[in-house]
């Protein structure tokens, strides 16, 4: 697949990366040179110096045989012109852009359209990040959830500890525990290094445990983990952007929030916004001790830092930790730096290029690819594809799993079959209709397992 990536961010190197270990022909367009042949130097890619919104620059990167343009520089303004420019002067089929000013979002609906700027899926960071946290909040305990079958089935991430029933026990206690229940290991991490498990791997304190269930049994299963957290009631929101402010909508009617801004004319703004809610307002300095004491951060049961700086999240969590918060969610960009915080100081680290890069792989990858989801901080992925054809056309239709050489490190973990979540054996059957979901831990081979899943050309004829 032809693919134009615009912009050698973060998002647009991490996206190329991902897309170039599946065979696809990738062009990167920036204006930094340096950025484009750092890149160049680790990856077999075309790398274009341009304008992206520029006629002149799309032509040089053979925008006319494109499938897909994928605008991801830091304008927004930038990423519409130049979808505008792939639709009317080379007619590229599939237009993806990142958006991420609210103005724009909020007329998403007019604005976004052939007849007006035509873009075919919009990547809004700050929204995916948002329904991100909520969700985690929504489930007290959880370090990750990724949601497939349309949000009917969840690969939920929790660490095992003393308390939960099957800890110290082996995997086959938790499908006796719950036989009325469909739920599955996908994948254990021991001191952050994937184990080979089996129905007797034992689990340990401290293991990072993976499993799929449908969302409604979620709880039911965390609960064999590790013992259930008292729902949250008091949450305070380091940061009054764009994502403090809808976090606090979100969780205004059913928690006490409160916003910490540094900004004067931010926190009057907010304090406008938000009168006559749940939420409280204070300017201040996020890292202040006496503040943070003065605003009982002891008492609250979460901390969320959402500013645009690493490093204010990074200490004014780790302050209102070691002031009494109870737990802490924490956003990061700096990839260097999420890797430096897998501890227990901070209880969640999120990273908005990886739920971009999630959202903007699901609409990428075809063949059936429902949907994908980065899961360990990038080191592994979910996905959910369709299985289409017949037992003639695709060789994955009617055969047990035990006779299938799925790719390595790959592993099928469920299939949602008839409103209905089956988890894998080695017995297993699958059938033209089944979601598969998967659970990837060497992503190279991902490529191999969309070339298996995929019908021969003349199912289609």
């Amino acid at each position: 697949m032809k693919i134009i990536v615009l912009g050698a961010g973060k998002v647009g190197a991490g996206l190329a990366e991902y897309l170039i270990n599946e065979n696809n022909e990738i062009t990167l367009i920036d204006l930094d040179n340096t950025k484009l042949h750092a890149i160049q130097n680790r990856y077999d890619i075309k790398i274009v110096k341009g304008h992206g919104s520029y006629p002149g620059t799309l032509r040089d990167a053979n925008a006319a045989n494109t499938e897909i343009l994928v605008a991801v520089t830091d304008s927004d303004e930038t990423n519409m012109l130049a979808c505008q420019l792939g639709y009317s002067l080379f007619k590229i089929p599939q237009k993806i852009a990142r958006i991420r000013n609210h103005e724009y979002l909020s007329e998403r609906k007019i604005l976004f359209a052939n007849q007006a700027i035509p873009i075919d899926n919009i990547i809004a960071p700050e929204l995916l990040i948002t329904e991100e946290i909520v969700n985690l909040i929504e489930y007290p305990g959880a370090l990750q959830m990724a949601e497939f079958a349309k949000g009917r089935v969840a690969i939920t991430c929790v660490k095992a500890y003393y308390g939960g029933h099957i800890v110290g026990y082996p995997i086959n206690k938790l499908y006796s525990n719950l036989a009325n229940i469909s739920a599955g290991i996908v994948a254990i991490y021991r001191q952050g290094k994937l184990i080979q498990i089996n129905p007797n791997t034992i689990i340990e304190a401290g293991d990072e445990v993976f499993f799929i269930s449908s969302v409604a049994h979620t709880r039911a299963v965390m609960s064999e983990i590790q013992k259930l957290e008292v729902p949250y009631r008091k949450i305070m929101i380091v940061g009054g952007n764009s994502i403090g402010m809808e976090l606090a909508r979100k969780l205004s009617s059913q928690y006490q929030v409160k916003i910490v801004d540094t900004d004067e004319a931010r926190a009057e703004f907010l304090a406008n916004e938000f009168e006559n809610t749940n939420v409280e307002i204070f300017c201040s300095n996020p890292s202040n001790p006496e503040f943070l004491a003065e605003e009982h951060v002891d008492k609250m049961d979460l901390v969320i830092a959402v500013t645009d700086k690493d490093e204010t999240n990074i200490m004014s969590t780790l302050l209102a930790k070691k002031l009494g918060a109870k737990k802490s969610i924490v956003i990061v960009s700096n990839y260097a730096y999420v890797k430096l915080l897998q501890s227990d100081a901070i209880d969640i680290v999120l990273s908005p290029h990886e739920a971009t890069i999630s959202a903007l792989l699901t609409n990428i990858r075809h063949n059936g690819v429902n949907s994908v989801h980065t899961l360990k901080r990038g080191s592994a992925e979910g996905i959910e594809i369709s299985i289409t054809g017949t037992e003639k056309s695709n060789s994955l239709i009617g055969k047990p799993l035990k006779k299938i050489n799925l790719p390595s490190g790959i592993s099928l973990c469920a299939i949602y079959r008839n409103e209905e979540l089956i988890i894998a054996n080695e017995n297993t059957i699958l059938n033209s209709g089944d979601l598969a979901i998967f659970f990837v831990s060497e992503k190279k081979n991902i490529k191999d397992l969309i070339k298996l899943t995929t019908p021969k050309p003349s199912f289609f004829l």
